[in-house]
């Protein structure tokens, strides 16, 4: 039995026949190989189709910016009569004006104000890889800094040194000179919050990573979001406006009441 086996083995070897299985295991290699360089391509495609820094983004959104900002802005971002030059302010700071609605803006005043968002979020991405493009600037933030769980006390002490003097110390915001103010920040997310700091919008300084660490801004940001979920335990808080309109409260309606009262029980009594 051996022997014929050798014998059918020797003579398939020497005939070129191939093993039955050999077939399918080339098949086999071919479909994988297939399979896998499909699936590398197709992968890179998506990437290149979503990664702010390709090109076809950045061709995108520099038509996006011609036909929506250049108005103001320049063709090539360079600043015109109506607007400020955009080279080197980073994708956070077009992701800020635009992402808030502050951008474009309706009309020339004193500041940009808040107002509904005119583009969707591939929009604002597109635009904001083309002005990353052109310059280095500061750049979308993303991960733990934005996830509202630092120091809520650093964050106060941070808050009231570098921001309170304007925003009001529970950021409620305030007025400036000029026709300007300091807006609310109550409902402002936290991405937002972040690039404030880091891009200097309007008449806001640029808060940058020497004077406050990433870090530092986390706990900021852990701050305000405190103070917007807790409430206020000490009662009405009457806009948080601070000690002005809450003496003027206690001048008309505290001192106004005791007088009232007065002369309500004299007349009384007479």
């Amino acid at each position: 039995m051996r022997e014929n086996k050798t014998r059918t083995s020797r003579a398939n070897r020497k005939t070129g026949r191939r093993h039955p299985l050999a077939t399918v295991g080339l098949l086999a290699i071919g479909l994988l190989f297939t399979g896998g360089g499909y699936a590398a391509l197709s992968t890179s495609t998506a990437n290149a189709q979503t990664d702010p820094s390709s090109q076809q983004t950045i061709a995108e959104g520099q038509k996006l910016f011609a036909a929506n900002c250049a108005t103001c802005h320049g063709l090539s971002a360079e600043g015109a009569d109506g607007g400020p030059s955009l080279i080197g302010v980073g994708a956070a700071s077009v992701d800020f004006q635009v992402g808030t609605g502050r951008m474009p803006m309706q009309r020339q005043a004193a500041q940009a104000l808040e107002k509904p968002v005119q583009f969707t979020d591939e929009d604002i991405a597109a635009m904001a890889a083309y002005v990353a493009s052109l310059a280095p600037g500061p750049a979308i933030p993303e991960g733990e800094v934005l996830d509202a769980k630092g120091n809520a006390s650093v964050g106060a002490e941070l808050f009231r040194i570098n921001c309170a003097m304007c925003h009001n110390v529970a950021g409620a915001g305030g007025a400036l000179t000029e026709g300007k103010f300091a807006p609310s920040l109550k409902g402002v997310s936290e991405k937002h919050i972040y690039e404030a700091m880091v891009t200097g919008p309007q008449n806001m300084p640029v808060i940058n990573d020497m004077n406050v660490s990433p870090e530092g801004k986390r706990d900021i940001i852990t701050y305000l979001k405190y103070i917007e979920t807790k409430g206020n335990p000490g009662g009405y808080e009457l806009g948080n406006f601070g000690p002005v309109p809450e003496g003027l409260f206690i001048w008309i309606f505290g001192i106004g009441g005791v007088v009232a009262l007065t002369v309500w029980i004299t007349a009384r009594s007479n």
